[in-house]
């Protein structure tokens, strides 16, 4: 009997200890230790490149906002939306459609915009094989092309926008998930065409002209890729990349986060990450106003975000 009583009194210790623990990581304070606000960065290059470079952007928001951060690099686009219906996700560097659906589904906030050498806009690019028989956007009727991803702006919906508006219709469509992989399937000849996202070439300090579009993103692999790869067309600008906030926040601790990006990425060692992530060079502070020609855009397209969410790679 003696025995049965200890341990009724051991499991109700046990339980009681776990209902305990439960209960302090549901209801710790967003920002502490057991409940790290969570910072999400979208794939558009390696995972390796955007891990190493996002501990230097972890480690600087910690020394300079009272928070504990936790960061994740999801698999796609449409899982950071998600996460942010789930409370998963509480900031995170999204793409422009991205970042239309959090807000019109969840509520989320874009708070800043990234941009790439004093540009806060950007295009989507067709680019094809050099040599290819392909000269000019129409020829890509009854062609294999291949895109990033169903809910990628420049990477999907600019191109399939473009199409559209001229009524070319492609034999063929393969998502390859990343940018860099649109590239390589162009390059190696597994594809006609593909669609990756543009930037305009910049200058290094000695004034040489440096490729700073999608195919600066195999140049390890591939040194030779931008006489073997070229561009066949651009789309019409759209606004550049925002960094998005959960809706409940709080408006403080938003204000801390969004001061202390800014700071980061104004100094060497910000920049330096920003560019290898993303191709940044800036950001600056923006609202929700400044994604309404996105919106138009995705209504042209004919695109719903419902279907854009269920759809398959």
């Amino acid at each position: 009997m003696k025995n049965i009583l200890m341990n009724s009194l051991v499991l109700t210790l046990v339980t009681a200890a776990m209902l305990t623990t439960a209960c302090t990581k549901k209801t710790a304070e967003l920002g502490s230790v057991d409940n790290p606000i969570k910072l999400h960065f979208v794939p558009s290059v390696d995972a390796k490149v955007i891990e190493d470079n996002s501990k230097a952007f972890k480690d600087y928001l910690e020394k300079n906002t009272p928070y504990k951060y936790e960061v994740t690099i999801p698999q796609s686009f449409i899982a950071v939306v998600e996460a942010f219906g789930t409370k998963r996700a509480d900031v995170a560097a999204l793409n422009t459609f991205g970042y239309v659906l959090a807000h019109d589904k969840y509520g989320a906030e874009a708070k800043l915009t990234v941009l790439r050498h004093g540009s806060d806009t950007y295009q989507s690019q067709f680019i094809v094989k050099a040599g290819s028989s392909i000269k000019k956007i129409e020829d890509l009727v009854g062609k294999k092309i291949a895109y990033v991803e169903p809910a990628s702006t420049s990477g999907y919906l600019l191109p399939v926008k473009t199409l559209k508006e001229k009524g070319i219709e492609p034999k063929e469509t393969v998502f390859a998930g990343k940018h860099d992989n649109v590239v390589s399937m162009v390059y190696q000849g597994q594809v006609d065409a593909g669609a990756t996202f543009y930037s305009p070439p910049s200058k290094d300090d000695k004034g040489v002209e440096v490729m700073e579009d999608a195919r600066r993103l195999v140049l390890t692999q591939y040194p030779d890729v931008a006489s073997k790869v070229v561009i066949l067309s651009l789309s019409e600008s759209i606004k550049n990349d925002p960094v998005v906030f959960r809706k409940d926040m709080p408006e403080e601790m938003k204000t801390k986060i969004v001061d202390a990006m800014l700071a980061f990425v104004s100094t060497k060692e910000g920049q330096d990450a920003f560019k290898a992530i993303y191709g940044v060079t800036e950001v600056k502070k923006s609202t929700d106003a400044d994604y309404e020609p996105a919106r138009a855009m995705l209504k042209a397209a004919g695109a719903s975000a419902e279907d854009l969410l269920n759809k398959k790679k």
